[in-house]
């Protein structure tokens, strides 16, 4: 059993799309960042890869590659995913935090949990999604961007 811990944070913008989880959220700004800027599934990859001690999101998928512009990192999680089964790593779970005050995320979490899991190729109970806010403490409670944490298991 391996464990690894992921995180990433991305600051609002103006005329960007909310990606959480592969999940496009109402809300008037997005995240800045060189693909969708999904902190959640970025927090993800980088705890299963560190798990594997396969390095991290930076390595695989550089900000200055023209191929990543705008992706979507829900793609980025497959291709993780395909890197895990050719190490013959399985993944036993992955638990993730989403630190934002706003907006909220509860009805988004039970896609969330489900987009991660297909892109892994596991199980939805493999993952768990929680969100919480900082009480307007710090960059995420002052609404200046999104953080997110992962742990992942692997065998």
């Amino acid at each position: 059993m391996r464990v690894g811990n992921g995180y990433d944070v991305h600051r609002f913008a103006e005329n960007r799309k909310l990606i959480l989880g592969g999940v496009e959220i109402p809300y008037e700004k997005g995240l800045l960042g060189h693909s969708d800027a999904d902190v959640l599934v970025h927090a993800v990859m980088d705890a299963l890869l560190g798990a594997t001690a396969l390095g991290d999101i930076g390595k695989h998928f550089p900000d200055t590659d023209p191929q990543y512009k705008s992706i979507s990192s829900i793609e980025l999680l497959k291709h993780v995913a395909k890197l895990l089964e050719e190490n013959d790593y399985k993944v036993c779970n992955v638990d993730a935090i989403i630190v934002a005050q706003e907006p909220k995320m509860a009805s988004y979490i039970p896609t969330m949990k489900a987009n991660i899991a297909q892109a892994m190729g596991v199980e939805p109970d493999l993952i768990n999604v929680k969100a919480t806010t900082e009480e307007g403490l710090g960059f995420t409670g002052q609404k200046e961007g999104i953080s997110s944490y992962a742990v992942a298991l692997v065998d």
